[in-house]
């Protein structure tokens, strides 16, 4: 192969890495955590040294959600497996939203590339206030296309081939397929319930000498998210503190997936690992518009982090999307800006939202029990999972009989009953998605109606065993 046919099948993400000078470890200095850097070699190559593209598609799963997504509209099911509430946006956003569109020719061209300068600016000065930390605007905050494109550029920037990332299971099912794009390698580890039995999220909990055994001198990164999907999970203050002792230990960056911190219930209280001393440095923390004013469509999302890291994600996301839509950044930008004022009032949609949403958590937890399953209370976010190992089905699809015990009872529940929900161990490493078979996920961020109609289809159900 010439040199020159060579050069042409290298991927953009190669060329990208490689003129940005990928960083690939950080290092404690008295002040800061710097990032060092080296070329990057592209983790999909064919055996003459060109990229194989068609060998890195065939290593990544297909998507969950897509899947199941898909089957709940074939059967026009009542859906409680997608992650999206059925009800619109509060009124003020979207107001915000048609007075952008309405707001000039401005508002219909391209703003700043890596935010809206409104946008950026509300970010900083919101969450200065959470995390103690003054956090600049136009070095701190990346604004990406919904959380989604965030996750991606995180791993696309900081992972290189042969990086280890450790990922708390169970985990957003992107994740897994992010790290193996760039050739990282994934460590998992479980939470798991303290006992048999156990009602409540907060009974899962992490091992700290397990943790700790899965740190290694090619850890780069660590990724968890809280309120975690799909378990409901909210991290304490002691093992936000756990896992940011091992990465100060370590020196290894800590990946923070945070889109649903503004829904926790029963009084929890979501805390950013990135405000924990010595955690600033080193956090890439994750936030969605979509979730935090319940507008998944608006696909605004975002990334704050110290400026020497940011930077690196600039370089991938302007070659790769280059922009977000400028009225719906401007939209959410007036949507912090009410919210810090209003900020711990009752007035405040941050203290609504998960107000209404604990009542209807509780209205699906009594459905689901009153039917034989057993749910997880979650402590927080969009759902809750239940154990349904308590009842018998007589599946009949022969189609499915070589799958896990949960796959083929949310398909025949589907299928069957046109009730969809969604296997939780999709959001398990293979090593450990048997251990956890027997959970399915509900959503419960949805209309009265739509919560009324999933309680008819489970109670014909339990009157037909």
């Amino acid at each position: 192969m010439t040199h020159t046919s060579q050069s042409s099948s290298l991927s953009i993400r190669s060329c990208v890495r490689n003129l940005l000078t990928v960083p690939l470890r950080v290092e404690q200095t008295k002040d800061r955590v710097e990032v060092h850097s080296s070329d990057c070699v592209s983790s999909f190559t064919s055996s003459e040294g060109g990229v194989d593209a068609r060998a890195q598609e065939e290593t990544l799963d297909d998507c969950v959600s897509v899947e199941f997504t898909q089957l709940a509209a074939d059967y026009k099911a009542v859906n409680l497996g997608q992650g999206f509430p059925d009800f619109s946006p509060p009124k003020f956003v979207q107001e915000a939203f048609c007075d952008a569109v309405n707001g000039g020719p401005q508002m219909h061209q391209y703003t700043r590339a890596f935010g809206h300068p409104r946008l950026v600016k509300s970010l900083a000065t919101f969450f200065s206030r959470v995390t103690g930390h003054e956090i600049n605007p136009l070095e701190d905050v990346l604004v990406t296309v919904g959380a989604y494109q965030a996750l991606f550029c995180a791993f696309q920037a900081l992972i290189d081939e042969g990086d280890e990332v450790i990922i708390v299971e169970p985990f957003f099912d992107c994740y897994q397929p992010m790290v193996k794009m760039v050739g990282g390698k994934q460590v998992y580890v479980p939470l798991r319930p303290k006992a048999e039995g156990s009602l409540s999220s907060a009974d899962w909990t992490l091992s700290a000498e397990e943790l700790a055994s899965k740190f290694t001198p090619r850890t780069k990164a660590i990724v968890i998210n809280t309120p975690n999907n799909p378990l409901g999970k909210v991290y304490k203050t002691e093992e936000l503190q756990m896992i940011a002792d091992l990465c100060i230990k370590h020196d290894v960056l800590c990946i923070s997936d945070e889109v649903y911190e503004w829904l926790t219930y029963d009084g929890n209280k979501h805390v950013k690992i990135a405000s924990l001393p010595g955690m600033w440095e080193r956090t890439i923390t994750i936030g969605s518009g979509g979730k935090t004013f319940s507008a998944t469509g608006w696909k605004v999302g975002w990334v704050i982090s110290s400026g020497h890291i940011i930077k690196h994600m600039k370089t991938i996301f302007q070659n790769c999307v280059y922009h977000c839509p400028t009225a719906a950044q401007e939209a959410v930008a007036r949507g912090f800006e009410r919210e810090y004022e209003l900020f711990g009032s009752p007035e405040s949609y941050f203290q609504q939202l998960p107000a209404m949403l604990q009542h209807r958590r509780g209205k699906l937890a009594s459905c689901l029990q009153s039917v034989g399953l057993q749910p997880i209370m979650p402590e927080g976010g969009y759902f809750m999972i239940a154990d349904i190992s308590s009842v018998k089905v007589d599946f009949n699809d022969d189609s499915t009989k070589d799958e896990s015990y949960d796959y083929r009872f949310v398909k025949w529940l589907t299928k069957e009953k046109g009730l969809a929900t969604i296997p939780v161990s999709a959001f398990y490493s293979p090593e450990h998605g048997k251990e956890f078979d027997k959970y399915v996920r509900f959503c419960f961020v949805k209309e009265e109606a739509t919560l009324d109609a999933a309680e008819q289809i489970l109670r014909k159900w339990s009157q037909e065993k």
